[in-house]
């Protein structure tokens, strides 16, 4: 009697076959540190006018933020979902970010008295 193979054993033989197994990843890792860049400094100015933007701000601010996180200058839009004034941090989407960290930050939309 024939050993029958199960469709997934069978499926198995046709499976890609990496020769180079871990360059494409070695590459994302070569590419990634190649784009690292250090944290800079901002003017007195722009420090003023970002305390200025985060005393205005309240849960529920969409905001775009410019900042530095893991060696590389950042954008993103989103929703503030808290602000800790005592620890100096913010949470965008979830994604904590340090005052210290933002280049430039800008309020698109506050919240509606009906969403509060």
């Amino acid at each position: 009697m024939l050993d029958m193979m199960t469709r997934k054993e069978r499926a198995k033989q046709f499976m890609p076959f990496d020769a180079m197994k871990g360059l494409q990843e070695a590459l994302r890792d070569r590419e990634e540190r190649h784009l690292r860049v250090e944290k800079h400094g901002i003017s007195e100015d722009q420090e003023l006018e970002n305390s200025e933007v985060i005393t205005r701000l309240e849960k529920r601010t969409r905001v775009t933020v410019t900042y530095y996180c893991k060696f590389h200058d950042v954008q993103r839009e989103g929703i503030i979902s808290e602000i800790n004034a005592a620890y100096q941090y913010l949470k965008l989407d979830g994604e904590k970010i340090c005052f210290e960290d933002i280049y430039g930050i800008r309020i698109i939309d506050l919240p509606s008295v009906r969403e509060m």
